[in-house]
């Protein structure tokens, strides 16, 4: 009986499907667009052809730098070391903003240079919404005050910023009462409040921007290579630029790249390039320093609206936003010396909690616990060498031409890029004659995914594929149009609903069909990649990223056709990257937890001991998923194993009495939240509280 109605329901999601599908003939198809070249064909353009100008560097200047080029009518081609993005450009507050704070200081400091590069990131902020609008949307952002003559100095501040972007505003600012406030932003201390201003900005998902951006140069025919180190710059017998000497990072193979001009477009390692080009006594204009964020759960602010809190106990300012369904707080602003990964120090995390606390209402605790992910990012700040102050950082973009007619892009902000990339082409076809280019065309050119998107694709997304709507809404936001020819790769779940999109995560929208699209058509070669840049998830919730490594990487084995030495290099280098955005500094917290009592260290024990079940000291996930199952939990042996994986600090796939106790002492004093195995430990102490069941009978 039971066989039969299996069959019947398998063939009713059959028959569902194909309905979905025969209605989508009727539909438009955005996803025809040819598939851009792949890894192999970019080497060999890049080894046999001369171009007009070699872009180093595949961040948001260097990708910007090779559309513009490329759309002019130039041949052009881009190498990066890394990943698309792999360094500053993935890491910002992913603001599109003019600078609010600019203004100020502009005004105050009869600055031109801010004012000026207020002006330019306004009139590019528009551009950034009309390129990508699938990746990005106009954000307002609350300022609440609790002075009175401060909330008309801010208002007043803020009708500047948009009088200064005038055409290119998206919504005039407001100002508006305590009790609107508390409605808008009900996590809010109320406290003393006196109202707040609202302002628009807007917000983007940076990495896929920066990956769209190379996406789209190399569909207009650009070469646009990931994982390809510049060895060597060559020059020609006169001294002036040629080409680089590469080296693909993948197979080893090294390579000679011919270019009229060289654009070095490497954000932080700017003077390191510059070195290779004029020897290693130029002076260096790059200093760079870094700016961390933290991503907290999605609760703690509401999903529409932003805020900004100007007045931190150093004077700098914090942003807290809703971002990707979850949470994210930051900066700070700490010199440094550039290096490959920089990682969150927990000083700067503990500050960025303590000047988020003093907004929040009094019942809302942000636990160290709760911080899901952190991240250091390196901003490129600059020195100009051609102005009369040559020690003074520039916050604009500044531009440089060496003796031999290397250009190098450095400073800006994510905001103006293509602005940057404007003016630094125009550079290069002046410097080395380049006639035959055509004007800058990038200034309402759409991005990869953007053409006829609107904001109703979730919902056809749902209609025409079976897709669950959160996912649906991920797959939406975050390729467009090009989430059709995602949804071609997307096999049957066998599920009544959703009928397709196995997710990666249960509690998060990424599914599997987006590994292999990322190989396919988007140049991920390591796990790292996608966990990282092609969907976002080591930015949100580093366990999640850890839990789902394995099986990303047993899907991306698949499309390049990894041996099994080459799948566990390729997890470690994974874990090595999640390390890195707050993993290992969130099990080095658990071990400066506070001693726990002797009652509760008792009890704990006498748990542990239950648990134990073959008494060997460790509790092993086959124990769990048995002490769940006995609880009346429903869970699958995985989830037992990644309960484990969260406490096993020593990585030998057990969990051993240190480790049991680590855990239950730090979720005590807030270093430890949202644990399955506290949630577990806290289910079998309430069961042994309940008086016992007593029968009615008698003797």
């Amino acid at each position: 009986m039971y066989k039969v109605v299996g069959a019947l329901s398998a063939v009713g999601s059959v028959g569902i499907l194909n309905t979905y599908h025969a209605r989508s003939k009727d539909r438009k198809d955005y996803s025809g667009l040819p598939p851009v070249p792949n890894r192999a064909e970019q080497i060999e353009k890049l080894k046999s052809e001369e171009f007009d100008v070699l872009v180093i560097g595949g961040g948001a200047s260097g990708a910007g730098c090779v559309l513009d080029a490329q759309t002019r009518g130039l041949k052009a081609a881009l190498v990066e070391r890394g990943d698309f993005s792999s360094g500053t450009s993935s890491k910002s507050t992913k603001l599109i903003h003019g600078g609010i704070r600019y203004l100020q200081n502009a005004i105050f400091n009869l600055d031109k240079e801010q004012y000026d590069l207020v002006c330019e990131a306004l009139a590019e902020r528009k551009n950034m919404l009309d390129a990508a609008p699938h990746l990005s949307a106009a954000l307002p952002i609350m300022i609440p005050v609790y002075q009175w003559w401060r909330l008309f100095y801010y208002y007043a501040g803020t009708l500047l910023y948009d009088l200064v972007s005038w055409s290119a505003r998206l919504k005039w600012s407001k100002l508006i009462s305590k009790s609107t406030a508390m409605e808008e932003f009900p996590m809010l201390r109320e406290k003393n409040l006196k109202g707040a201003v609202v302002y628009y900005d807007g917000q983007q998902n940076d990495a896929r921007m920066n990956v769209m951006l190379a996406l789209s140069a190399a569909r207009e025919g650009a070469a646009t290579l990931n994982y390809t180190e510049v060895l060597e710059l060559n020059h020609d017998a006169e001294g002036r630029i040629a080409g680089a000497l590469c080296c693909d990072q993948i197979t080893g193979e090294v390579f000679e790249v011919s270019a009229k001009g060289v654009i070095n477009a490497t954000g932080p390692y700017t003077d390191s390039i510059r070195k290779m080009d004029q020897g290693e006594g130029v002076e260096e204009i790059c200093s760079p320093s870094t700016g961390v964020h933290i991503v907290l759960p999605g609760y703690f602010s509401p999903s529409h609206m932003g805020l900004l809190d100007p007045q931190t106990s150093d004077g700098r300012i914090i942003f807290f936003l809703p971002w990707e369904q979850y949470t994210v707080a930051g900066t700070t602003d700490t010199p440094c010396v550039p290096h490959d990964d920089p990682e969150a120090s927990e000083r700067e995390i503990q500050f960025i909690l303590g000047e988020i606390d003093g907004y929040l209402d009094c019942n809302i605790k942000v636990r160290r616990g709760d911080v899901l992910a952190a991240w250091s990012g390196m901003r490129p700040l600059v020195r100009d060498p051609n102005a009369k102050n040559s020690a003074a950082l520039s916050r604009n973009h500044v531009i440089e031409t060496s003796e031999s007619g290397m250009v190098t892009i450095a400073g800006g902000k994510w905001t103006t890029y293509r602005k940057m990339a404007e003016d630094t082409v125009d550079r290069v076809i002046a410097e080395h004659n380049l006639s035959h280019a055509l004007p800058c065309k990038t200034h309402q050119m759409q991005v990869e995914g953007a053409k006829e998107y609107h904001p109703n694709l979730s919902i056809e997304l749902c209609q025409l594929y079976g897709f669950d709507p959160e996912v649906a809404q991920h797959l939406a936001h975050n390729y467009g149009t090009q989430a059709h020819q995602l949804a071609k790769l997307t096999g049957l779940t066998g599920k009544r609903w959703p009928l397709v999109g196995k997710r990666l995560v249960s509690d998060m929208p990424f599914i599997e069909s987006e590994v292999a699209y990322a190989v396919r058509y988007e140049y991920a070669c390591h796990v790292k990649d996608f966990i990282a840049r092609r969907t976002r998830l080591a930015f949100l919730n580093v366990q999640a990223a850890r839990e789902c490594v394995p099986r990303v990487a047993q899907l991306m084995a698949a499309e390049l056709s990894w041996d099994e030495d080459t799948i566990a290099q390729e997890i470690n280098d994974a874990e090595a990257l999640i390390k890195s955005m707050g993993y290992k500094l969130a099990t080095e917290v658990r071990h400066e937890c506070a001693a726990i009592s002797v009652a509760d260290y008792q009890r704990y024990v006498k748990v542990f001991e239950e648990l134990d079940e073959d008494e060997n000291g460790f509790l092993q996930p086959t124990e769990l998923y048995k002490a769940f199952q006995r609880l009346g939990v429903e869970m699958s042996i995985q989830d037992a194993i990644n309960i484990v994986d969260e406490v096993d600090t020593n990585r030998n796939g057990v969990i051993d009495m240190d480790e049991f106790l680590m855990i239950m002492a730090g979720s005590a004093v807030g270093k430890v939240v949202d644990s399955r195995l506290q949630k577990l430990v806290e289910m079998k102490l309430e069961q042994e509280r309940l008086p016992p069941v007593r029968s009615n009978g008698g003797l």
